[in-house]
């Protein structure tokens, strides 16, 4: 069960790209720009929000459990109980958003989608870690 649930999270997120880049047309009078907040960039930040709320709660039922927190950079803020928890997975979710929005606005439209294909697909890796462990 726990790895058809992760081999569906993995498709999910492989859908909803296909999803979103069909629905995407040229248009004549384009500026030359892209706007940040697409459909897609919404759509994958979304996904990254419930990946990172269900690391945080796997990691609080694992440390519950008698597991400990093998990141040394969580481990400080995972070990405070439910408000550091927030507080790094805010910092951790922040930092994945300015990488993204950097990447953006120095042009490298390819590798802000591949970067943030990527940090979704280590997020999901994660919880998907933390069910196994626990189950």
């Amino acid at each position: 069960m726990k790895y058809l649930l992760m081999i569906l999270l993995v498709c999910a997120a492989a859908q909803a790209e296909n999803f979103a880049s069909s629905t995407a047309a040229p248009v004549p009078d384009a500026p030359s720009q892209r706007p940040f907040w697409t459909f897609e960039t919404k759509l994958d930040f979304s996904v990254l929000g419930g990946l990172v709320a269900a690391d945080a709660i796997t990691t609080q039922r694992g440390l519950s459990q008698g597991y400990r927190e093998v990141n040394p950079l969580m481990r400080p803020f995972v070990t405070r109980g439910a408000g550091g928890e927030a507080v790094g997975s805010a910092l951790g979710f922040g930092a994945g958003l300015g990488t993204v929005y950097l990447l953006h606005r120095t042009h490298h439209y390819k590798a802000e989608r591949i970067a943030m294909r990527l940090i979704v697909g280590g997020e999901g890796a994660v919880v998907g870690h933390n069910l196994v462990v626990l189950h």
